[in-house]
């Protein structure tokens, strides 16, 4: 045991550092010094155009008030959100990012002992959230690439809690349907609750995709998490949120950070939920890059999943560490599959035009040389 070790609570040393990479930054110089030009960061699913210019505005302003403490309750964004989502108010709680908002539900509902059953792979906050309340991870493999419900279901006991569906999924961009989610969530036994991760919703055009508030309203045991971290271009500013029954929700308060969200990333959330056209055009864009991606990587002999989502899951037919490696080194991130089990597979966030063919590019050399 290390002389840290003895302090811990138990489990805590069996959870992995999350290790995010070196400061962007550093990798933009480090590009930069080697004569790459600008870096292409495509690996961890940020929208490329950025923020909404009136986000940008609206957070500059709030600049000026960083010395007050921000409004802990989000008043003026619950508001806003409510009235676009049409829930109560109180059926909404703000975290600083999904991340946030995952583990207060792990706080808020997890005993020592519980289970918990997620899809595999799927976004790994779910396991560290739920070992860090000592719950017990149970999870169960995708079938071609999609969550099968009918094993989850199987897979829940008397100890079972919490259930996780990331709709879509990351990291395979693929989307649970709405009668197959809907069979699963009337076949729950009444102690289980689950948790719809839609924090790449607004991607997602395929209409038999189903929204997860409609099972909210219809009283069922759901919590729904959304974000302003993709479509929105807030992933520095940490703003998520969580949507489900009041009494669900004021649990989560209990378990709450008091200031959990600051001003200018409220200011800069409230803006960008207003600017719709920006919106539109981070879709249209998204689309255009995301089918370019697809077919350019697939006719140099790539296995890509079909997305719903603003990034891809690829099958690179080679190590994808390596291949990961040596993309870094010619300023291309993007994300391998190793956290996942994976060898072979890696995730490739949809950039701008100048992203996706200077990782075609790259990409390919390494090919032809390799």
């Amino acid at each position: 045991m290390t002389e840290a070790g003895r302090y811990l609570r138990d489990g805590i040393a069996e959870i992995p550092v999350w290790n995010t990479g070196a400061p962007l930054e550093e990798l933009e110089q480090s590009a930069a010094a080697r004569g790459d030009g600008a870096l292409a960061p495509m690996d961890t699913n940020e929208n490329p155009l950025g923020p909404s210019p009136k986000a940008v505005e609206a957070m500059v302003r709030e600049l000026t008030r960083v010395n007050r403490y921000p409004d802990g309750g989000c008043t003026f964004l619950a508001r806003a959100v409510a009235a676009r989502l049409g829930v109560g108010e109180d059926m909404i709680v703000f975290g600083n990012g999904g991340d946030n908002c995952l583990r207060l539900i792990a706080a808020a509902f997890l005993n020592q002992g519980d289970e918990v059953v997620v899809g595999h792979p799927s976004f790994l906050v779910y396991l560290m959230s739920s070992r860090i309340m000592g719950a017990r991870p149970v999870s169960v493999p995708l079938r071609d690439h999609v969550h099968d419900l009918s094993a989850m279901r199987r897979a829940i006991t008397d100890r079972t809690k919490l259930v996780f569906v990331c709709n879509p999924n990351n990291p395979t961009g693929t989307i649970v349907r709405k009668a197959e989610l809907e069979a699963f969530l009337r076949d729950l036994p009444p102690h289980v609750l689950t948790v719809l991760d839609e924090a790449y919703f607004e991607f997602v055009s395929d209409p038999g995709y189903p929204n997860g508030l409609h099972y909210v309203e219809a009283g069922l045991p759901v919590i729904v998490l959304r974000t302003f971290s993709k479509l929105y271009g807030l992933a520095g500013l940490r703003i998520g949120y969580l949507v489900g029954a009041a009494p669900l929700i004021d649990s989560i308060r209990r378990v709450r950070e008091p200031y959990a969200v600051s001003r200018v990333a409220q200011a800069g959330a409230l803006a960008a939920l207003e600017d719709r056209e920006f919106v539109q055009r981070v879709l249209a864009d998204n689309e255009e890059g995301k089918a370019y991606l697809r077919r350019e990587l697939e006719s140099l002999g790539c296995l890509v999943v079909p997305s719903h989502t603003n990034f891809l899951f690829v099958d690179l037919r080679g190590e994808a560490g390596e291949i990961a490696g040596a993309l870094r080194e010619r300023g291309v991130l993007i994300r391998p599959g190793a956290a996942w089990g994976l060898p072979t597979w890696a995730r490739v966030t949809v950039g701008t035009r100048e992203h996706n063919r200077r990782l075609l590019a790259e990409f390919g050399a390494l090919k032809r040389e390799g």
